[in-house]
């Protein structure tokens, strides 16, 4: 492939995902991490991107699709609705990993009472809780996206990977019965490491989240012991993922 083909696919598929990591953009166009390397020093020298540690990121997303504040507005009295009912869920003075979706988001807003420690990258939450005195919040180290109002990078994977927590309230871009799928890479690595940190994972899904591939997978369908979504998820995947011994709580309507 040459160098401009290669550098054009680097920098459309940042336009659909926004960062990534250099191993994701490598696989991304078959080509070696250190020719991507090179390739993404051209496009930051043009000014399309900018270099991050360990990946990159696109420097004029063609919408605002990944912002947090722009996508707190969709399906909001789902999320609100699923926010309380898994709030529910956590037993008192349990720790609890939230990660930086803005479903996960609605949780947190319910568990100032119930839980001592929070453990997120989420900007947003930890804003929430700055001046909560019952809590205490821990934050992973990471490079900042305010975008997204997320902390990612290797810092933030290693982070989690040295903590253990009660629950991890979780979110994603997409499930079907192969498994979950989100849409940024370097959220997917931490994800992951929130994963196998937590002795039971929760993910909090809004119907539309349901039959959806989103980007890149996540995990499999064994990786979850609860989904939590609203009542108008479909009722024939949720009974094929109950199959699966899956615990699915539907939230009444709001």
């Amino acid at each position: 492939m040459r160098a401009e083909e290669r550098q054009n696919r680097i920098e459309n598929y940042l336009q659909q995902a926004e960062f990534a990591s250099l191993d994701e953009l490598a696989k991304h166009v078959g080509s070696s991490v250190s020719t991507v390397r090179r390739d993404l020093s051209v496009l930051e020298a043009a000014g399309s991107l900018k270099r991050t540690h360990g990946g990159a990121r696109i420097l004029t997303p063609r919408s605002d699709e990944f912002t947090f504040s722009a996508r707190d507005t969709h399906q909001l009295r789902e999320k609100e609705a699923i926010g309380k009912a898994c709030a529910e869920l956590i037993c008192p003075n349990q720790s609890v990993i939230i990660d930086a979706g803005t479903t996960a988001y609605h949780v947190a807003r319910y568990l100032e009472d119930k839980t001592p420690q929070i453990v997120t990258n989420s900007l947003p939450v930890a804003n929430l809780f700055a001046g909560a005195n019952r809590l205490e919040v821990v934050v992973s180290g990471g490079v900042i996206y305010p975008r997204l109002g997320v902390l990612v990078g290797p810092l933030a994977v290693e982070a989690f990977s040295k903590m253990h927590a009660d629950v991890a309230v979780m979110s994603a871009g997409g499930i079907s019965l192969e498994g979950l799928t989100n849409s940024h890479g370097l959220l997917i690595d931490i994800q992951r490491a929130m994963i196998n940190a937590a002795q039971k994972v929760i993910f909090c899904l809004d119907h539309t989240k349901f039959g959806r591939r989103s980007v890149s997978p996540l995990c499999d369908l064994d990786s979850i012991d609860v989904i939590v979504t609203d009542s108008q998820a479909p009722l024939e995947l949720i009974q094929q993922l109950r199959s699966r011994s899956i615990e699915i709580i539907v939230a009444p309507a709001a």
